[in-house]
């Protein structure tokens, strides 16, 4: 697949030359690794994680999704992950890259176009996370829009319409209506964006669902149907794993003030905080901080 080639190429040269995070393009992410590595947990916002080279595992509680070179994941609202890259040598390193999704543009589209949801699509709450083969029109619009960084007299001029197609692209893609659903400020998925927001802002806090479904402006029953059904777990679940990913953070920086750590996320009891910070990663919190900071790290991209 010719796009795809061309795309491994272009993420390997701007990586050497730009980093990991690029600043030519806020938000972009280009992704290298030449060894399989350790899951790392991060909070992901809307993006798309193209594969072109090697494969990669994203978790999702207790959903797992496996995707390789010429695929993409995406994530269509805030979500708590862990992913790993599952192959990469030093001859064919892996070679991704994740671009945010933007609601701005999704709905200037929809407007321009005058359509809303894919046809017969209905607004009904899917999985956040949907992976797909990417075809030829999507990986050829991504590669020029890498094309544009090493002409930066043209960057600003072409950049935009070049990321405006590739949302076009998922628009009309195997997954067009979770995409579209990005831009629709009134969409049942849009609705669990703003209630995962204020969960994100509020996860170290005691929180009453009763408090949760009237700021998004539903019941509580239609509260847990529609998140359950986009993100896997309830919305206290949804806040564990956002206190236990932020905990994780934090103890890699001091992996000796566990307590500490615990009381600063939210917890009140520190067996609860090392019990369920087990459950979740394998070890507890200390062991768990020095284990991480000896081995090569996973990439939080999705």
């Amino acid at each position: 697949m010719r796009p795809l080639s061309e795309l491994a190429a272009a993420i390997d040269r701007l990586y050497a030359t730009s980093g990991r995070h690029p600043d030519w393009l806020p938000g972009l992410t280009l992704s290298r690794a030449t060894r399989v590595t350790e899951p790392l947990s991060d909070v992901t916002r809307p993006v798309l994680a193209l594969i072109a080279q090697g494969a990669k595992r994203t978790v999702l509680a207790d959903r797992v999704y496996d995707y390789e070179a010429g695929q993409y994941l995406i994530a269509t609202v805030d979500l708590p992950l862990s992913a790993q890259v599952t192959r990469a040598t030093e001859a064919e390193p892996f070679l991704a890259l994740g671009l945010p999704l933007k609601a701005h543009l999704i709905a200037g589209l929809l407007l321009e176009t005058g359509t809303t949801e894919a046809p017969g699509s209905g607004d009904q709450p899917g999985p956040g996370i949907v992976v797909a083969d990417a075809e030829d029109d999507l990986a050829d619009a991504v590669v020029r829009l890498l094309r544009l960084a090493e002409r930066p007299q043209d960057f600003a001029v072409l950049a935009p319409a070049a990321e405006r197609e590739i949302h076009w692209r998922l628009m009309n893609g195997p997954h067009a209506a979770a995409v579209r659903r990005i831009g629709m400020p009134g969409s049942r998925v849009s609705l669990v964006g703003q209630a995962v927001r204020w969960l994100a802002e509020h996860y170290d806090q005691p929180i009453r669902i009763a408090d949760l479904a009237d700021h998004v402006g539903v019941s509580v029953p239609t509260l847990n149907r529609y998140f359950r059904a986009v993100t896997a777990m309830s919305p206290l679940q949804y806040q564990k794993q956002l206190r236990l990913q932020r905990a994780r953070v934090e103890l890699l920086a001091a992996p000796g003030d566990v307590a500490a750590v615990g009381y600063a996320v939210g917890y009140d009891s520190p067996s609860q905080f090392s019990r369920e910070y087990r459950r979740l990663f394998g070890a507890p919190p200390g062991q768990d901080a020095h284990r991480l900071q000896t081995i090569p790290a996973g990439d939080p991209t999705p």
